[in-house]
């Protein structure tokens, strides 16, 4: 049993180090969301032949006839929404931006805690429906992971393909980790074998459940490579680089 003295030392210690798990997320999440909303209505620089940033993955609209404004901004409500219900992010930002709380046994500061059970939080529960439209916008990344292969002069390997092919791949296994998908395929069933093709839910619930364990990881790793790849389009794009040619 600890003393007083080690209680109050321990006591001392989580007071004031707290903040040091909360201040990467404020940075690193803060950054992003600066970076991606400027990029999202920037409306410029977005291809560079035969690569599309990310960020304007499916492109809809390019010639603005319907649509006045940033093609972005047509499609920023599915991967945005995958990634803010996420269950891994909600505690991330949760505790960075709300204090809510700041970290595993520190006190919430004289809330009174609801959970998400009223609005606007109450809309984190459509999270599985945010995974149905994640799967789609996947679907376009590899296609674009695919034809960044594709030159004028054929077939070919640049810098942009391995950053668009290691992007997507990243976002698959981020989407793979997913609590709602493991949850889905598996995780709600109480008996394996009871259940029909229960041999082969079994192996994918345990894949899934290998990737679920690293799920924070692929959260911040797609993070900056989905950032990152639309940096470098956008680099390609403007003239600043040259993308070099590998292949």
């Amino acid at each position: 049993m600890a003393s007083a003295s080690q209680t109050a030392a321990y006591e001392a210690a989580r007071a004031g180090s707290w903040w040091t798990q909360i201040l990467p997320v404020v940075l690193g999440l803060g950054g992003f969301s600066v970076y991606a909303t400027y990029r999202a209505f920037e409306g410029a620089y977005f291809m560079a032949a035969p690569y599309l940033s990310p960020f304007y993955s499916p492109l809809i609209d390019l010639h603005h006839r319907y649509w006045p404004y940033s093609p972005a901004l047509l499609i920023l409500g599915g991967p945005l929404g995958f990634r803010a219900t996420c269950y891994y992010y909600r505690k991330a930002y949760y505790r960075a931006f709300f204090l809510d709380p700041p970290a595993c046994g520190v006190a919430e500061r004289g809330r009174n805690y609801c959970g998400e059970t009223r609005f606007p939080f109450i809309l984190q529960n459509v999270h599985r429906y945010f995974l149905y439209l994640a799967m789609i916008f996947l679907l376009f990344l590899w296609h674009d992971a695919i034809r960044g292969f594709f030159f004028e002069s054929g077939f070919g390997v640049g810098v942009g393909t391995v950053v668009l092919l290691v992007n997507v791949t990243l976002l698959s296994l981020y989407l793979l980790s997913c609590h709602s998908l493991r949850h889905l395929l598996g995780g709600k069933l109480d008996c394996f074998s009871c259940a029909n093709f229960g041999r082969s839910r079994f192996s994918t619930w345990q894949g899934l459940s290998f990737l679920n364990e690293r799920h924070m990881l692929f959260a911040w790793l797609s993070l900056f490579s989905v950032g990152f790849a639309d940096f470098y389009v956008r680099l390609v794009s403007t003239g600043a680089i040259r993308d070099l040619r590998l292949l």
